[in-house]
């Protein structure tokens, strides 16, 4: 079966960093666009970023700029969500989600893409 798994998150102090991980199994994860999620407990899902088939081309959010980072090492298998200086805000878990289709555009976030990944929870204490 195919599974998605999103991975790497923990609980933090402010101002340290995370890597979060996004993995497949039977899903190479390099024919697909990957979008980042995270979602706090009551509210909306909120889109951080996107990432193309070949990591050439991405995506942010506005509020994800400069603390956000997508890569993607697809001789792993895996692409990466690197966040630094973590804010309480930024409490919430993390998911990924992959879809062959992939816009440079905040259309990027809405689209219904093909495969979620169980989340990973990232806890930031002040």
């Amino acid at each position: 079966d195919v599974q998605l798994q999103a991975s790497g998150g923990g609980s933090v102090q402010a101002g340290g960093s995370l890597r979060l991980s996004c993995s497949a199994t039977e899903l190479s994860l390099d024919e697909y666009g990957i979008g980042w999620f995270r979602q706090v407990s009551g509210k909306a899902r909120e889109g951080i970023g996107c990432i193309g088939q070949y990591g050439v081309y991405t995506y942010y959010a506005e509020s994800a700029k400069g603390r956000f980072t997508m890569s993607r090492d697809n001789a792993k298998n895996t692409v990466y969500l690197e966040v630094n200086s973590l804010e309480p805000e930024d409490t919430a878990v993390y998911y990924c989600a992959a879809d062959r289709y992939y816009s440079d555009s905040e259309r990027c976030f809405r689209y219904p893409y093909s495969y979620w990944g169980q989340g990973t929870l990232v806890t930031v204490s002040s």
